[in-house]
């Protein structure tokens, strides 16, 4: 098959691709902070320390995070199927990929945010700063530049994921380069699907270490 009849192949796989990742990278973000935020909050000693609150959401992230995403595709299944009204597709596909990316992320929010100095979180309290105050104005900001690069390191991860979108019908650039590439033994098809990847990451991360530069330098 020539680069004629693959080039708008290649494209349609890119913005297949690009839709899982943006998606899951705007639901699992925003769900993971909340999640992590909550692991945090709820830990003993913290500002909404709550025993049996934490218990639960670390148990939940640790039960779902090292999970194989080729078999949590198939545990999820019925959820998948109750949210979304089928198991197969792009839209299911990227439901499971928000929900593995949400408890991923969460343990990373989780991990920053215990590095964050308890002396700066003790004086806003001491000042009568509200908890959702502190939220915004202390633990975010301090925590900004780590949460950029986590939320960079689960750009890759969710990139990462959306290559076996082939096996639920979900299409995208692994899909691509083993139905062109492997499977019809034409190395150069895997080859430039593999540099078109390397490039996103590429350009992601030098994005994200800047950001996180200047967010330090606040």
């Amino acid at each position: 098959m020539t680069w004629d009849r693959l080039g708008p192949l290649l494209w349609e796989a890119f913005g297949q691709t690009a839709y899982m990742v943006l998606i899951t990278l705007v639901v699992g973000g925003f769900f993971g902070l909340v999640l992590g935020l909550g692991l945090y909050l709820t830990r003993p000693g913290n500002l909404l320390a709550h025993r049996v609150v934490f218990a639960v959401l670390n148990v939940a992230v640790n039960v779902v995070r090292p999970v194989p995403f080729i078999i949590f595709l198939v545990a999820l299944g019925p959820l998948t199927r109750l949210f979304v009204g089928r198991i197969i597709g792009i839209e299911a596909f990227t439901f499971s990929m928000c929900f593995m990316a949400s408890f991923v992320f969460a343990r990373l929010v989780e991990q920053n945010l215990v590095t964050i100095d308890p002396g700066v979180v003790e004086a806003a309290r001491a000042m009568g700063a509200s908890p959702l105050r502190i939220v915004r104005t202390v633990l975010i900001p301090e925590a900004l530049a780590p949460l950029i690069l986590g939320y960079t390191f689960l750009f890759v991860g969710v990139l990462d994921m959306s290559a076996i979108g082939g096996y639920l019908g979900a299409g995208g650039l692994g899909d691509f380069a083993i139905v062109y590439g492997y499977r019809q033994y034409d190395w150069a098809v895997t080859a430039v699907v593999v540099v078109i990847i390397v490039l996103i990451v590429q350009v992601v991360q030098a994005l994200g270490n800047r950001l996180a530069r200047r967010a330090l330098r606040r």
